[in-house]
């Protein structure tokens, strides 16, 4: 690439880095435990800058970069693959052609988009497109969660554990057939089951195995991880991980992924359906026609414009909502342990008893943690207003079911929608009843009440969603060792190596956090050329992720090995 062509490129570049405020080093989430990271890249690819992901442009953003975009275009020629250049070009053209053509085929670019420059309208021009709205044959819009936009990115190399011959992978409750077809497509052996084990099963099924999937129903404890001796990673193929003993998971070197955000619209889409389903009684007209019954009324029906939502937890999910049900005319009041940010005209209360005070729905979107056990019992009831709603579709232990019951026999809760429980059963089947929880029949047996088997979740949409980011996440850890999206690890990557890159391996090594260890790993690696080299830690566990160049087959093993004796170490992989 001429100089003139690599200065505009790099301006191109900078353009875009500063409309985002880019930054050239990764930051991670404000609230992760981090305490320490030192990054090292001696690798050509390195003199280009690196930035973390850009977030898709504002519309107000677009006629700037459009602008920087027509601007770049009139400064280069732009080729498509198989076009050549014309009979007619001078000889110093053709040279300076080549040049370009060279430079492409040698330099890895390390930006998140890793585009090539002849490919750079098409790609810049599909991220500011507008989604389609859905078809009426009711298939995903595009940009939905089934689309995924490929970029044109160079070719990584593929790479293998040198002391693993075959990854070993066990999905468990039905995980979706998209995750299933990434992590196949890979060569692993994938066992498959539709429902979760019993803990005895459980035990013998994860010795063996390098990766677990899961969702909310197996429960990974302590006791049984420690059966688990040739486990890598856990992807947990929903929201939560309140399942997974994080801790003893993390000290033991086994990472953890989740999918935060990918079922987030079919929750708030179902309270959506549930808060107009309760304003009307349909549950009830619905059962007594079913039963033969016509019962035409009005009395206690509501219409929900101008009703007041209280949302407890204004995550992803609440946030949702709340432009959702604001759309339906519906004034939104919310509260969250933390200052957020209001979208529409919402407010943020200051204490809960402000909210239970105030709405007339009430819906709860927390995680599971001791804060939250019991969030709602009967001194939070009786706060609530006569005759209003309570929804509960985030954990099952949030809500003190007995005190609801209590609530609604006496009239002062005029109904209540639960798509979560404190114990729910492990498979489909006739298995909720007071066997599971003392109270199922006592539940069950009051008026305007919607029970639904925790399927917040559980749409198609959501599923493969999940699917795709989960299997995706787990796939780049199994070959590259990249902890970005892990819940219980540092977050560190290293860009792929190429293929031109034949005789590097990358070493991962995960350890204690504590004086003295990079020391001892660094003089290990000494006596090779580290390329690049990232290390962080959270808590008690720290991610060493190095390249190392020009390693024969022989110094591999001595490598692992002298890596596996320290005494910090957690686990050692070699990648190659």
């Amino acid at each position: 690439m001429s100089s003139k062509i690599r200065s505009l490129f790099q301006g191109f570049r900078s353009s875009l880095d500063a409309d985002h405020g880019a930054s050239g080093s990764f930051s991670g989430d404000s609230d992760s435990p981090t305490t320490s990271t030192t990054t090292y890249d001696s690798s050509p690819a390195a003199a280009i800058p690196r930035r973390a992901p850009p977030t898709p442009p504002d519309e107000k953003d677009n006629h700037h970069h459009l602008k920087t975009l027509q601007h770049f275009q009139q400064s280069i020629p732009v080729h498509s693959k198989n076009s050549s250049p014309s009979s007619t070009t001078s000889p110093e053209n053709q040279h300076n052609h080549n040049q370009h053509k060279n430079y492409e085929n040698r330099e890895t670019m390390t930006d998140a988009q890793q585009i090539e420059v002849n490919g750079l309208v098409h790609s810049i021009s599909h991220t500011l497109s507008l989604s389609n709205s859905p078809t009426s044959t009711f298939h995903s819009p595009v940009g939905s969660y089934n689309s995924r936009t490929t970029f044109n990115r160079p070719s990584g190399k593929q790479l293998k554990p040198f002391n693993t011959q075959d990854i070993k992978i066990l999905l468990l409750e039905n995980v979706n057939v998209a995750a299933r077809e990434i992590l196949e497509s890979q060569g692993y052996q994938v066992e498959f089951h539709k429902s979760s084990l019993p803990e005895d099963q459980l035990v013998e099924k994860i010795r063996d195995v390098h990766v677990i999937g899961i969702r909310s129903k197996t429960k990974l404890s302590a006791k049984v991880l420690r059966e688990a001796k040739n486990l890598l990673v856990i992807g947990c193929f929903c929201i939560g991980t309140n399942q997974v003993d994080l801790e003893y998971a993390a000290k033991h070197g086994i990472s953890v992924f989740n999918s935060p955000f990918s079922n987030s619209r079919s929750v708030a889409e179902l309270v959506i359906s549930e808060i107009i389903a309760l304003a009307r009684q349909l549950g009830d007209r619905s059962m007594e026609m079913h039963n033969g019954t016509w019962n035409k009324v009005s009395a206690r029906c509501w219409e929900i414009r101008g009703k007041i939502l209280g949302i407890i937890g204004y995550g992803h999910i609440g946030s949702q909502l709340s432009v959702l049900s604001e759309a339906m005319g519906m004034k939104v009041i919310y509260y969250d342990v933390v200052p957020l940010m209001a979208l529409g005209t919402a407010k943020q209360v200051p204490t809960l008893k402000d909210l239970l005070e105030q709405a007339d729905f009430v819906t709860l979107h927390v995680p599971e943690i001791p804060e939250t056990k019991n969030m709602i019992g009967a001194e939070q009831l009786a706060q609530m207003k006569q005759g209003s709603y309570l929804i509960n579709a985030s954990r099952g232990s949030v809500v003190d079911i007995p005190a609801l019951i209590e609530s609604m026999r006496s009239g002062h809760t005029a109904g209540a929608a639960l798509d979560v429980y404190p114990s729910e059963p492990a498979a489909n089947g006739d298995y909720f009843n007071d066997t599971l929880n003392t109270w199922g029949n006592d539940l069950r047996s009051l008026k305007n009440l919607i029970l639904t088997p925790h399927i917040g979740g559980s749409t198609e949409e959501a599923q493969s969603a999940i699917g795709v980011e989960v299997g995706e996440a787990l796939v780049r850890y199994i070959n590259s060792g990249s902890t970005i999206g892990c819940v219980n690890m540092p977050e560190v990557t290293l860009r792929s190596l190429t293929l031109a890159e034949e005789n590097h391996v990358r070493v991962i090594f995960i350890h204690s956090n504590r004086p003295g260890v990079l020391r001892q790993v660094n003089s290990i690696l000494g006596d090779h050329n580290v390329d690049k080299q990232m290390s962080d830690s959270r808590g008690d566990v720290a991610y060493l992720m190095a390249d190392i160049s020009d390693v024969n087959a022989g110094d591999i093993r001595s490598l692992y090995e002298s890596l596996e004796a320290l005494s910090s170490k957690i686990m050692t992989r070699v990648l190659y």
